[in-house]
């Protein structure tokens, strides 16, 4: 097992970038943040790791809901699932054939998806459920590197002015340990807020927007100004969304979720 985040990049299409000593974690912090994230996600269930949401076109799969399409639909959001499959394999896991290669998800829609997760029969399904269920920690790890590569991201789509205070409130963050848990959840529920695709009416709600319209604070009142401000920008996704997606339905679940991060506490 890997003890740090001396870990291959270039899976992730990015360039490598020196490892944050703030971001090197144990293996005993690893598996303690990927259960609360799990727990966050998909409230700690096995289910919850292999989940089609009705109104997408995409599979959620893992700790983190990480994005699967079918070769048919049109990638709108990051899809996460075969850069996690990449990284799994690079760490010592081993993957069936089906999931090597960068596949396409081979269910089409939510109806096939779930007749497979209700068939205890299934093969494929089968395998996917223990990948998932066997590499809580390797998928804790997988969010964290995602964590390491979103500030240079961020700060490629910030305005100049801006460039200075989102740098130093996700650095304040990293300081405090459940700021450094929503950094590591946000990032990976709601992305960087930098793909031109993941915005509605021109607004974000990825990880940059939350920074963006954080209120400065001294290291006490970060975490609270970093939760607020992400229930700001959770609640105008909702409202700038199309009427067709119903996301009303999710803001609820939402909100409590960012709230939460105040109640965290990794050792």
């Amino acid at each position: 097992m890997i003890h740090a985040l001396f870990l291959t990049l270039t899976l992730l299409t990015l360039p490598l970038l020196a490892v944050d000593p703030l971001l090197e974690i144990s293996d005993s912090t690893a598996l303690q943040i990927g259960n609360k994230i799990w727990k966050n996600e998909c409230n700690g269930t096995i289910n919850g790791l292999t989940s089609w949401n009705s109104g997408e076109n995409f599979a959620s799969l893992g700790i983190n809901h990480f994005i699967w399409y079918p070769a048919t639909e049109k990638k709108l959001f990051d899809e996460s699932f075969p850069k996690l499959l990449i990284f799994l394999q690079q760490n010592g896991v081993f993957l069936p054939f089906w999931l090597q290669k960068n596949p396409p998800c081979p269910w089409h829609n939510q109806e096939e998806f779930l007749k497979a997760v209700k068939n205890p029969q299934d093969k494929r399904m089968g395998e996917l459920k223990r990948i998932l269920q066997s590499t809580i920690a390797l998928q804790a790890r997988f969010s964290i590197l995602r964590l390491q590569n979103a500030l240079p991201l961020m700060l490629e789509k910030t305005e100049e002015k801006n460039r200075a205070a989102v740098t130093a409130r996700f650095h304040l963050l990293t300081t405090i340990p459940a700021g450094l848990f929503a950094l590591i959840d946000y990032v990976n529920f709601k992305g960087e807020g930098t793909k031109e695709t993941e915005r509605y009416q021109n607004q974000g709600w990825g990880l940059l927007q939350v920074l963006e319209k954080m209120k400065d604070s001294d290291r006490a009142g970060a975490l609270f100004q970093f939760s607020h401000s992400a229930e700001i920008v959770l609640t105008q996704r909702v409202k700038n969304s199309p009427p067709e997606r119903k996301e009303e339905r999710w803001l609820p679940g939402w909100i409590n979720r960012v709230r939460s991060y105040l109640n965290y506490n990794i050792n």
